[in-house]
């Protein structure tokens, strides 16, 4: 996994949690669902890239 690759997942992680936080304190029921979808997505992303590190 390139440091990219992991600072832009930490990021997306980072934001989603933002998100998701801001959407409990407002009572944004989407908003912290998007938080919840861009933390899915960040973890998604690095369980296939340390699947791809594992074959390397």
């Amino acid at each position: 996994m390139g440091m990219d690759d992991k600072i832009k997942n930490a990021a997306q992680d980072l934001t989603g949690k933002g998100k998701e936080a801001v959407g409990k304190a407002t009572d944004n029921e989407r908003l912290e669902a998007e938080g919840d979808r861009d933390q899915a997505a960040a973890d998604m992303k690095k369980a296939g890239e340390n699947v791809k590190d594992a074959f390397r």
